[in-house]
């Protein structure tokens, strides 16, 4: 991890991520309070973390990865994604949004606030997607 990325992480997390990625953790959670929101939960842990430390990382379909489609990039995905959105997603999208404009505020919030609008599309729809770090030059 570079220098600037792991200062970035750290202000991230004092200025805000903390406070996100909790939130990631509680809808995992309450996603694992029933046997059909255990996927759910479990991507709300592995989000959680990216929101805890989201300067290095990225969030792609697995499609791209793995080069051929599976449950949660297909149309069981889709219809997954369709009920994150209405129970989660858009609430998770709007806590991102807030934190992304206090952010644009001032030129150093910039990259935060990018950060926060990375993380709120992610929040949108999650499913079929797994995230992967950026390499470091």
């Amino acid at each position: 991890m570079s220098l600037f990325r792991l200062i970035f992480n750290i202000l991230w997390f004092v200025l805000g991520g903390f406070v996100m990625g909790v939130l990631w953790w509680l809808a995992g959670i309450l996603c694992f309070i029933s046997i059909i929101g255990i996927p759910f939960g479990r991507s709300c842990f592995v989000i959680g973390e990216m929101a805890f430390w989201p300067f290095g990382q990225d969030a792609i379909s697995r499609r791209h990865i793995n080069r051929y489609g599976d449950i949660g990039t297909g149309t069981l995905g889709t219809i997954g994604n369709v009920i994150w959105f209405l129970c989660f997603g858009i609430w998770l999208a709007l806590g991102h949004l807030g934190h992304a404009l206090v952010c644009f505020v001032s030129i150093i919030g910039i990259p935060f606030g990018i950060q926060h609008l990375k993380l709120a599309m992610l929040s949108l729809a999650p499913i079929g997607k797994t995230v992967v770090g950026r390499p470091a030059f």
